[in-house]
C-alpha cells in the first residue's frame, strides 16, 4: 500500500516537472525573437506607472508582485515583428493594453468581492474597495495617456472600444446570472467581450502599429480572438479542480452564480433534473457548498470537461490555420508556441 502511494507521488510529481519544464520551453520560443524589444517594453511600461502619491505607489507595488508573464505586450509586440513593424508606436499601444487589462482585473475583484487574485491578496483585500476602485480608475487613465502617444487614430478606437466591451461583457455576464436556460451562445457572447477581445485587441493594435490595412488587420484580431476564446475555456476548465497555485478554490465560478461551458454541456446534454434545480439555484445564488460539490461531480462523470476540453482545441485548430499560409520564421514559432502555451498551462 505504502509503495503504491510512493509511486503514486512520484508520478504526479513528474508529471508536474515534465509540464513545467514544456511551459518554460513555449515561453523561451515566444520570447526568443522579442527579447530585446521586451526589455525596452518593461522600461516604458515602469516609468508609466511612476507616482510620486505613496498610497497609490503600495498599491501599485502590490500589483507587480504578481510577477505577470506578460503575456498580451509579448503578442502585441510578436504581431508586431511578424509584419516587421515594431515602432515607438507598439510600446505604447501595448502598455495601454496591460493598463486597461490591468485596471478592469482591480474593478472585477471589487465587483466579485474576490480576496485573491492567482494566489495573491486582491487589492480590496489589502486595502479596501474605495482605495481600489481608484486605483483602477488610475490605471485605466494612465492607459489613455498611452494610447494617445501613439498618435494612430485607429489603435486609440481599438482601446477605447476595447474598454467598452470590458464593461459590457461584465454587464452581460451579470444579467445572465437571472437568465433560467444554459446557453453555449450566451456563454461565448460573455467571453468574448469578458476574454477574447483583449486578445483580439493585443493582436490587432501589433499589426495596425506595423502599418497593416485591411484582410491582414482582421486575420490578426480574429488569431487573437481564437487565442482569447481558448485561454477563458482552459481557465473555466480549472474551476473543476482543486489547484491553490490557480488562486481560486475548486467551484469558485458557481459560488458567484456563474455557469460555465463544462456544466452547460452537462446539463444540456442529460438533462437531469436535479442538476438542474441546483444549477439554477447556483444562478440565484442560493446553493450550498455540498450542493456545488454535487454539480462539479455530475459535470465531470458526464463528459463536461471532455467536450469543453474538444472546443478549446477546435479554437486552437482555427487559430493555426490562420497562422498557416504566413512564412515559416522564428515570430511564427512563437506564435504557434503561445497557443499551445495557453492551452497546455497549468495555471
Amino acid at each position: 500500500m505504502v509503495k503504491v502511494q510512493k509511486n503514486t507521488v512520484l508520478s504526479v510529481l513528474l508529471l508536474f516537472l515534465w509540464s513545467n519544464c514544456k511551459h518554460m520551453d513555449h515561453l523561451s520560443i515566444i520570447k526568443s525573437p522579442i527579447l530585446e524589444e521586451l526589455e525596452d517594453f518593461k522600461c516604458l511600461f515602469e516609468s508609466s506607472l511612476s507616482t510620486s502619491n505613496h498610497l497609490l505607489k503600495s498599491v501599485i507595488e502590490h500589483i507587480r508582485q504578481r510577477n505577470g508573464k506578460m503575456m498580451r505586450p509579448m503578442l502585441v509586440l510578436l504581431t508586431a515583428k511578424l509584419y516587421d513593424g515594431i515602432c515607438r508606436s507598439t510600446f505604447h499601444a501595448a502598455a495601454a493594453l496591460e493598463l486597461l487589462h490591468t485596471a478592469s482585473l482591480v474593478h472585477d475583484d471589487v465587483v466579485d468581492e474576490s480576496s485573491e487574485r492567482r494566489g495573491q491578496l486582491s487589492v480590496n483585500a489589502v486595502f479596501n474597495n474605495k482605495v481600489a476602485v481608484l486605483s483602477g480608475d488610475y490605471l485605466l487613465a494612465t492607459s489613455l495617456v498611452q494610447v494617445e502617444k501613439t498618435r494612430n487614430h485607429d489603435i486609440i478606437e481599438v482601446v477605447a472600444r476595447l474598454g467598452q466591451d470590458l464593461a459590457e461583457g461584465e454587464l452581460l455576464q451579470l444579467s445572465n446570472v437571472s437568465n433560467l436556460s444554459f446557453s453555449e451562445d450566451v456563454y461565448f457572447d460573455v467571453i468574448r467581450k469578458k476574454t477574447a477581445v483583449l486578445f483580439a485587441a493585443c493582436t490587432k493594435v501589433g499589426a495596425l502599429s506595423a502599418g497593416i490595412t485591411g484582410e491582414k488587420v482582421e486575420n490578426a484580431r480574429l488569431f487573437g480572438e481564437y487565442i482569447g476564446i481558448c485561454f477563458q475555456i482552459k481557465d473555466d476548465i480549472f474551476d473543476y479542480f482543486e489547484n491553490k497555485e490557480i488562486g481560486k478554490p475548486t467551484g469558485n465560478d458557481m459560488l458567484e452564480g456563474k455557469l460555465t461551458l463544462p456544466a452547460i454541456y452537462a446539463l444540456n446534454t442529460t438533462k437531469d433534473a436535479q442538476a438542474t434545480e441546483i444549477a439554477l439555484k447556483i444562478k440565484n445564488g442560493t446553493a450550498q457548498a455540498d450542493e456545488i460539490a454535487l454539480l462539479i461531480d455530475f459535470t465531470k462523470k458526464n463528459g463536461g470537461i471532455e467536450y469543453a476540453t474538444s472546443v478549446m482545441y477546435a479554437y486552437r485548430e482555427k487559430a493555426l490555420d490562420l497562422l498557416a499560409p504566413l512564412p515559416d520564421t522564428d515570430v511564427k514559432q512563437a506564435l504557434t508556441a503561445y497557443l499551445n502555451y495557453v492551452v497546455e498551462r497549468v495555471k
